[in-house]
């Protein structure tokens, strides 16, 4: 299949438990830098495009982006739907990459894992994501499907529909029409307790522990495997925010 790749980062200064989040350092680089190296390891991403708003606290994550030679689209701060399928419409590219910008721990072995299986299925599924039903480690989550579903999706729900503070959360709400392919975890990545997003500062100081672990060893780059292997001999620290109120919940199949 001969489809250009794109993959977007939603990413906002506003958020309301942690204000600048994705900007905030870890040690020594801010926490979109971190994960945008970490996205670049792919081997089937043709484009990351940072998708920000409009709003003046979001003129930081614009600056930051040509500051790094990084592609950056704004559009409106609620209607996050309306801006991720304007991004994919504007840009022309066929295949889209679902990530969130408080995901500094992508694995891009998974994500490559997960644009492979859409290859292989896309004539049967429409819609492929590891966040329907909670498996991998949340953070972790990557969603992926023909830009042109979006499209459609955005075109059919009404712009003050509260849910448009979604992107491909709202595919799965025409099941009829969009066929749904839940990728869940294999056993040994199947730690759906271990909090690898950043929402809080307790969620932050986490993944600044295990950036300062891998780090100190000279590791630019860790897997998931190795994050959970490092988890697993020092499990106080998963206690450090695996407490913590997740509001993504409510949509997701536990």
């Amino acid at each position: 299949m001969n489809k250009k790749v794109v993959a977007t980062i939603q990413a906002r200064m506003g958020s309301s438990r942690l204000p600048g989040k994705v900007l905030a350092d870890i040690h020594g680089h801010p926490m979109l830098k971190r994960q945008i190296n970490r996205l670049k390891r792919s081997r089937l991403i043709d484009e990351i495009i940072v998708a920000t708003s409009t709003s003046r606290k979001d003129n930081q994550i614009e600056e930051f982006c040509i500051q790094n030679k990084i592609k950056v689209f704004r559009g409106s701060e609620k209607d996050v739907l309306g801006r991720i399928a304007n991004l994919l419409e504007k840009f022309k590219f066929d295949i889209h990459v679902e990530l969130y910008g408080d995901s500094p721990l992508l694995d891009v072995s998974i994500i490559d894992e997960m644009i492979c299986l859409f290859y292989k299925y896309h004539s049967d599924y429409d819609y492929f994501s590891s966040s329907l039903k909670t498996t991998y480690p949340p953070g972790l989550e990557v969603s992926v499907y023909f830009s042109e579903i979006l499209l459609k999706v955005n075109n059919l729900i009404k712009i003050n529909d509260p849910l448009r503070e979604e992107v491909g959360y709202n595919i799965t709400r025409f099941p009829k029409m969009f066929k749904q392919y839940s990728v869940e975890a294999p056993k040994w990545f199947n730690y759906p307790e271990i909090y690898l997003e950043v929402d809080t500062k307790n969620d932050l100081d986490l993944i600044k522990n295990i950036y300062a672990y891998f780090i100190k060893k000279g590791m630019d780059y860790f897997s998931l495997d190795r994050i959970l292997e490092f988890l697993e001999f020092n499990k106080e620290l998963i206690e450090l925010n695996n407490k913590e109120e997740r509001r993504w919940k409510k949509y997701r199949i536990d």
